[in-house]
């Protein structure tokens, strides 16, 4: 993987399929995670990198030897393009029904980028997709042996969504972290220290995320959680606490962010 991949990151960059743990795959690119969770019963799909990027997602599937038509749900991270712009095609080509927060809905539905999002202007939008089921008051999503169990985490977006499941070898089971993003970026003019109601939500999502069940931690940009590495056996791939640490670490750079506000 981490060969495949060397010093080719961009978010359409075809990259072979991976397992990760279990039942857990990776089937994205080599800058964008996509991640396969699967059962005899059907799969589950998170996330949908850019549209270009679909074909290479479905033939990753095949080439593990699934077909994509048993996917039995669309899951998301978060309502950027770079990770739902594929969306739409893998509806289209799965016939699976797409789970999203409430607060992301519109974007999907729209293809339109939310005017409240600190990088609106500076990303385009994304094919519309028809939600099938908001997951506000769902403990949890079941699809045969998986259960997948969402986490609510704005912040970089409003509709941010984590993730957390469970994946078995014969010598144990681990659990999956596939925590969102949690940068506070934006268009050059947008000052964070100006919008407490993004401030707010983020400090939120360091505390939920700090306390998620985290044996392996997943990102949707693969290298800010350095998965190919670790996938190579070059760096541990279990570490219990690399969702605290993220959380911690993303924490200081807002903080960084408003002090350096602060001064200008």
């Amino acid at each position: 993987m981490a060969t495949a991949c060397e010093s080719r990151d961009g978010w359409g960059d075809a990259a072979p399929p991976a397992r990760i743990y279990g039942n857990t795959f990776y089937v994205g690119t080599c800058g964008i995670s996509v991640l396969l969770i699967t059962s005899p019963e059907g799969h589950i799909l998170i996330d949908g990198a850019v549209e270009e990027a679909v074909p290479g997602i479905l033939a990753n599937i095949r080439a593990l030897g699934f077909d994509p038509r048993d996917v039995r749900a669309l899951l998301f991270t978060h309502e950027h393009y770079d990770h739902t712009g594929g969306l739409a095609a893998l509806a289209s080509a799965t016939g699976a029904p797409v789970y999203s927060s409430a607060a992301a809905r519109a974007v999907l539905e729209s293809g339109e980028v939310d005017p409240a999002d600190p990088q609106f202007g500076l990303i385009q939008g994304a094919a519309p997709v028809q939600v099938t089921h908001e997951i506000e008051g769902i403990a949890s999503i079941s699809i045969g042996e998986n259960t997948v169990v969402p986490v609510a985490t704005p912040g970089h977006t409003t509709g941010g969504t984590s993730w957390h499941w469970q994946s078995c070898e014969t010598d144990g089971c681990l659990t999956i972290a596939y925590v969102d993003s949690m940068s506070a970026v934006s268009r050059d003019d947008y000052r964070f220290s100006d919008h407490p109601e993004r401030v707010a939500p983020f400090r939120a999502t360091f505390r939920a995320v700090s306390a998620m069940p985290c044996d392996v931690l997943v990102t949707p940009h693969p290298s800010f959680s350095d998965l190919f590495a670790r996938l190579s056996g070059a760096a541990p791939l279990r570490d219990p606490g690399a969702c605290r640490d993220l959380s911690e670490m993303m924490r200081q750079r807002l903080d960084a962010r408003l002090q350096e506000e602060a001064r200008n």
